[in-house]
């Protein structure tokens, strides 16, 4: 091994422990370096045992903690580790007079994991990382054994897993393995990025390296990222499987323990890996120069550290990879910097004589991709577990980062003071504002211009000579009242209340409360109280100061809040100049988090550089989004989701996302064409073995057509008689061998039209009385199309033709129905109608192809049909509904809604109420959320394992039915209510196989993207007449309209 690898190896060692530090650190909240070391060391680098160590009652704390706290920013400390270490790892002295054994116990602790790492090239970290990684793919494995529907199964058509043009390709979750996506995709659309990965060549002489363990799988990994990158670049799936990149991961270590992975902790694992690899290349491609990694290159920065140690100055170079920043207690990106760029007292950097310590960090050398690891988790010492901060954190598109640049710092320090100077002004001048807006002594206070304008009205109202309750007659009630406005005080003492007054009324009628009637005042009281005696004397005085003090009040107040807005404008102004806004970093990645510390899922927004929008990658998902909407899902303090890593590129260097051009004919390559050879035939082979599992479908299918034409023909037409029993399970309307074949219902009306047309012409010729007929059915079908009736009376159920005119359906399609109507072979029983029924079939014959779109007929009245479909899921699932019977309610209403939008998404009068059918969906949710969680918190084996298949096999697969619409607030209500529900059992105390089983479950239910799975089949419907539909419907709509209007 070179020196330089040497170097290398040992300042990746230090990188690796201070990772793990930094993590320590920011879960439990202790900032002792030796505290976090000792419990490292004690805990042989496992991460969760470091932290019980750390949250017990007797953990030691060092005394000399500023000492040791500043140890890092010593003169000459030049290192290479992670920004927000600020102590190095061999802090333990051995050569003092300290001979205490435990000191020396951690020194050969660390020595011996140094040891380790030197032989096998694995930390103690990367093994702690591992068991996230094998319990993926273990989660994965297991899946495929459930019985119970699956979240990421793939849909048995290949159709629905192929790519619609050039969207881009998504990634398959292969069990707990969002953040893989997240990171992954947030990466590969860095172009600069994906091309040194694509173009990545792995050493000629790799076989015969004498590489360790560590570096013997780095070039397997780099292998699987190439080709994964390639199927993003041009397969034609909609998305692609990365389980073999994820099982190297996995095969480079080996554990036990299941948990998900952390975003953050991951992707410097990743960039660390892609160092290592691209540095075994730089190394074998140098001609005697110092070899440069893309890796370092693309990611990594420098920053100086400038303090004051007991009065002593310093100045330390150190560089950085991913930049951690502190949340809580921020309100924008900016003052998060502000804070993390100054520590402890920095009064000291200009003075000479000062004993305070401090420093400031000032960038020397940015790099082009800028990662801000948002730290958004904290320990809660009482509770004894990882909480998430969900508060509000504002980030910009646009970051101007020239005020934590070292060259600018003379200048930053300026502004820095006027800022401060401007905020204690601000304080003081908020401090009088609210003492203007808060007047008063008590509990209660009000604006003091308030309280002036409340005290000219009473001045200036009508006096009165006569007490308040002088002219009020207590026996009696006021005319237009009820008594119940009767002062307290004393209807305790002067009688019966005012349910006991008999009403005036000569039938006893109970007393119903009308707002804003019902209290209304008697004309003839005063509509506020009013001075006894004044003169005139007096208010003229009076009115004139409180004017007077009133006027000054609001020019106080308006001068004071433009004071504010001004210096808050001054504020943030204040970098704004043309010397401050040249280093533009664009935000280029977002990677949210949505859950809580223990479980959750992860997704990216990322912004497509060139169509000028932006994504959002959420596993097989990609579909377009908004800033708006990235802010309600990032910004945090809305719900459970917020960003967690922010990624922002140099607005200057456009080499980051250029695309690539041939160089002999300057156009841009896209697609296949920017793959090396080895990449495109990969690629090209997956998309044949694709566009085969096409193929097969298509014959598939076809052959089943085949079959059936062939069972049709084979099958002999037998004539259907009109006593032909009802098919069991079907709609009525469905149920009949053809659309002409007429329930009870409809050959009635026919029968009373026939009948009626015959009443009125003498001539009695059958084409006349036909015509008749018809006009008079139309007439009655068109009064109950233009009624507005109440929800229980849906007339559209009554007759096809009224849904047809509600929705403006051709008239070629109304008469050709009517005349269907007319034309009925259930007609022929009556002498009177047999006549009318051949003379409107022979009506029907004469109708010519040309008059009219069968297909469009056809149509029409299979839109109908789904109509009365649908209205029967509706009106079976409310029926369950009200009986509680919410598990067999709940596919009713899905499917109710479902057929539902779709017809509504033809025409508003085409469905029902979209708004009512959504509530009860999402009541029959909730009601059974709640009823598994309480089977669940049972205990009981049997009981808990009912609740968790109530969930996996219905609660679950429904998530993505009320998340793929935003814009409904209360259906994404609803959901955070039910994760919420089981997050809050993270942390509590409970049975092992309880624990395990909740791990499991969580994911799915947290890991729930918007791509809608399939369900089961439809349920079986009953048999209704029409009259039978029309009056259980109305029965149900009446049922529902006694509730109060939310439903509960």
């Amino acid at each position: 091994m070179t020196v330089e690898q040497n170097v290398l190896q040992q300042s990746k060692s230090q990188k690796h422990q201070q990772t793990f530090l930094n993590q320590l650190r920011e879960i439990t909240g202790i900032n002792d370096i030796q505290v976090l070391q000792q419990a490292l060391q004690d805990s042989n680098g496992n991460l969760e045992l470091a932290v019980t160590f750390l949250t017990a009652k007797n953990a030691k704390v060092p005394q000399q903690e500023e000492a040791t706290y500043y140890q890092t920013a010593l003169p000459g400390n030049d290192r290479y580790i992670s920004v927000g270490s600020q102590a190095d790892t061999n802090v333990i002295d051995l050569t003092g007079d300290d001979k205490d054994d435990l000191q020396r116990a951690i020194a050969l602790s660390l020595e011996e994991s140094n040891r380790a790492f030197r032989e096998t090239g694995i930390t103690d970290e990367e093994q702690a990382i591992s068991r996230v990684l094998e319990a993926s793919i273990a989660e994965n494995k297991a899946s495929l054994k459930r019985t119970h529907p699956e979240v990421w199964s793939d849909s048995p058509n290949p159709y629905d897993r192929k790519r619609q043009d050039s969207c881009p390709v998504g990634l398959k979750n292969v069990g707990n393995t969002c953040w893989f996506s997240a990171v992954i995709q947030s990466l590969f659309n860095l172009l600069e990025f994906r091309r040194l990965v694509l173009n990545y060549n792995p050493p000629a002489s790799a076989q015969d390296l004498p590489r360790n363990q560590k570096e013997h799988r780095n070039l397997p990994f780099m292998r699987e990222l190439r080709y994964l990158f390639a199927l993003l670049v041009g397969s034609k799936r909609k998305y692609v499987d990365p389980s073999r990149a994820v099982e190297i991961l996995k095969d480079a270590f080996k554990s036990n323990d299941s948990q998900q992975q952390d975003v953050s902790e991951f992707t410097h694992k990743l960039l660390d890996w892609l160092e290592d690899a691209f540095q075994i290349k730089a190394e074998e491609e140098r001609d005697g120069e110092k070899p440069k990694n893309p890796m370092v290159e693309l990611f990594y920065g420098r920053f100086l550290a400038v303090g004051v140690l007991e009065g002593k100055k310093f100045e330390n170079t150190e560089m950085f990879g991913q930049y951690p920043l502190q949340v809580n207690g921020f309100k924008d990106l900016h003052e998060c910097l502000e804070a993390a760029m100054i520590e402890g007292e920095i009064e000291s950097l200009h003075s000479e004589n000062s004993g305070k310590s401090g420093q400031e960090h000032w960038f020397t050398e940015l790099p082009p991709v800028l990662t801000f690891e948002l730290s958004r988790f904290e320990f809660n010492q009482a509770l004894g577990r990882p909480e998430k901060i969900h508060n509000k954190l504002e980030f910009p598109p646009i970051l101007y980062l020239d005020r934590y640049m070292h060259k600018n710092r003379e200048i930053t320090r300026i502004k820095r003071d006027e800022i401060k100077r401007l905020k204690e002004y601000l304080t003081v001048l908020q401090q009088r504002l609210e003492r203007y807006l808060s007047y008063g002594s008590g509990p209660k206070r009000f604006p003091l211009v308030d309280v002036l304008q409340y005290a000219l009205e009473f001045a200036s109202s009508k006096p009165v000579c006569t007490s308040p309750i002088d002219d009020i007659d207590a026996s009696a009630p006021l005319s237009g009242t009820v008594t119940t406005q009767t002062i307290p005080s004393t209807t305790e003492q002067q009688g019966p209340s005012s349910s006991e007054i008999p009403s005036t009324s000569p039938v006893q009628r109970s007393v119903i409360h009308k707002p804003f009637t019902q209290s209304r005042i008697p004309p003839d009281l005063p509509m506020h109280p009013a001075p006894r005696h004044i003169t005139e004397e007096e208010l003229s005085v009076l009115e004139g100061c409180l004017h007077r003090w009133r006027t000054e009040v609001e020019n106080d107040t308006r001068d004071l809040q433009e004071s504010i807005s001004r210096i808050h404008r001054t504020i943030e102004l204040m970098y704004s100049d043309k010397s401050m806004v040249q280093v533009p970093y664009r935000l280029h990645a977002v990677l949210v988090h949505e859950g809580q510390a223990n479980a959750g899922h992860y997704w990216a927004y990322i912004y497509d550089h060139h169509q000028r929008r932006w994504m959002k990658y959420n596993d097989i998902s990609v579909t377009k989004s908004t800033w708006e909407e990235l802010e309600r899902d990032s910004f945090g303090g809305y719900r459970n989701a917020s960003a967690y890593c922010l990624m922002y590129i140099n607005d200057k260097e456009q080499f980051l996302i250029q695309e690539e051009f041939n160089k002999e004919t300057g156009q841009m390559l896209l697609g296949m064409d920017t793959l090396p050879p080895d990449l495109k035939d990969y690629v090209k082979e997956d998309n044949k073995r694709f566009e085969k599992e096409l193929e097969e479908w298509d014959a598939e299918l076809a052959q089943k057509v085949q079959q059936e034409k062939l069972l049709a023909s084979q099958t002999p037409r037998m004539p259907a008689p009109s006593s032909a029993p009802v098919q069991a399970g079907e709609p009525e309307y469905l149920e009949q061998p053809s659309r002409t074949d007429l329930s009870k219902q409809l050959k009635e009306d026919s029968v009373r039209a026939i009948t009626k047309a015959l009443a009125e012409q003498e001539a009695r010729s059958p084409e006349t009385v036909m015509q008749t007929a018809i006009k008079l059915e139309y007439a009655r079908l068109l009064k109950l199309a233009q009624d507005d009736p109440p929800p229980e009376c849906d007339y559209r159920l009554h007759h096809a033709v009224v849904y047809f005119m509600q929705n403006e359906a051709p008239k070629k399609i109304i008469e050709r129905t009517l005349l269907e109507q007319f034309g009925d072979h259930n007609l022929s029983f009556d002498e009177r109608c047999r006549n009318i029924m051949k003379v409107a079939q022979a009506k029907l014959e004469m109708i010519k192809p040309d008059e009219l779109n069968m297909e469009e007929y056809e149509r029409w009245h299979q839109e109908y049909r789904n109509y009365r479909e649908t209205t029967m899921y509706l009106m079976v699932g409310l029926e369950l509904f009200q009986k509680k019977s919410y598990m067999e309610a709940l596919l009713y209403l899905i499917y109710a809604y479902q057929n539902n939008k779709e017809l509504l998404s033809k025409g508003l009068y085409r469905g029902h109420d979209e708004e009512l059918i959504s509530h009860y969906r999402r009541e029959c949710l909730l009601k059974l959320n709640e009823h598994a969680a309480a089977l669940f918190e049972s205990g009981d084996d049997q009981e808990v394992n009912n609740g968790l298949i109530i969930m996996n096999e219905l609660i679950v697969p429904c998530l993505p039915l009320l998340l793929v619409d935003e814009t409904e607030e209360k259906d994404i209500a609803a959901v955070e209510d039910m994760r919420n529900r089981w997050c809050s059992y993270l942390g509590q105390e409970m049975e092992p196989n309880l624990q395990e089983k909740l791990t499991d479950f969580l994911p799915k239910l947290l890991d729930c993207s918007t791509e809608i799975k399939g369900f089961n089949d439809p349920p079986k419907l009953p048999s209704y007449s029409t009259h039978e539909l029309c009056e259980r419907f109305a029965r149900i709509m009446l049922s529902l309209s006694r509730t109060p209007a939310d439903g509960r």
